[in-house]
């Protein structure tokens, strides 16, 4: 019995460290370091400003490592298989959308959530008390949001810069409409724990709970269109 779970955990282990150097193209170790080393910087920067750091500056200061980390992979995951030469095996399986695509999604995101749990719990002992798991919980619904819309956008462009560049687009028109829709429901960047003085309490949970639910559907739209694009094989070989 414990040899079978050994081998098991020995091929899980085997697979996701190979499946990790096709999404990041061998370039995962920096992409980790440059999360780090942003997270790194605007620590020191937010700790000699005069302001008082609290939850919802957090908030802020860690959602960009969590962009930049689920960016690549999401955008250029397609051509890195195709300079790989790994996409005509890979259309070769049955169900390729379910047993390939979707494990690496599902290890992209474990990937990200384990190094955005590691930035909280240095940010609860460096800038300020937070509540670690709520505040990665929090997080990873824009995060997990637009990693699907990047995965999404990778197969209809099927080219990594050209994803980058649309991506690059859209991540500056979500932010440049934040102050708009700093108080909306709509808005990709809103931090659930900046609560406005001038709302309610309960109605700002209300916009909170819509917001989520927003990116939880827009994720799983994206996702699923993603994968349907991926059946269209002549597109990509």
């Amino acid at each position: 019995m414990s040899n079978k779970i050994h081998n098991s955990l020995d091929i899980i282990s085997r697979l996701t460290r190979y499946n990790l150097k096709i999404i990041f193209g061998n370039k995962f170790f920096y992409f980790l370091l440059t999360a780090f080393l942003f997270f790194v910087l605007v620590t020191v920067i937010e700790l000699f400003s005069d302001t008082n750091p609290d939850a919802g500056s957090v908030y802020y200061l860690l959602i960009f490592p969590g962009l930049l980390l689920i960016f690549y992979p999401a955008s250029f995951g397609i051509q890195n298989d195709a300079d790989a030469r790994m996409l005509e095996v890979l259309f070769g399986i049955p169900n390729y959308r379910y047993k390939v695509w979707l494990v690496r999604i599902a290890i992209i995101y474990v990937v990200v959530f384990c190094m955005m749990l590691l930035l909280s719990v240095l940010s609860n002992f460096t800038i300020a008390l937070v509540p670690v798991l709520d505040m990665v919980f929090q997080l990873m619904f824009p995060i997990f949001f637009f990693g699907s819309l990047a995965f999404m956008f990778s197969t209809l462009i099927r080219n990594g810069p050209g994803t980058a560049v649309v991506m690059v687009i859209i991540g500056l028109a979500f932010w440049i409409t934040t102050d708009w829709l700093s108080q909306s429901k709509w808005n990709l960047f809103l931090n659930p724990f900046d609560v406005p003085s001038e709302i309610n309490e309960i109605i700002w949970s209300n916009i909170v709970l819509n917001n989520r639910l927003i990116l939880i559907v827009g994720t799983v739209i994206t996702l699923l269109f993603g994968l349907l694009s991926l059946q269209k094989r002549e597109r990509f070989v």
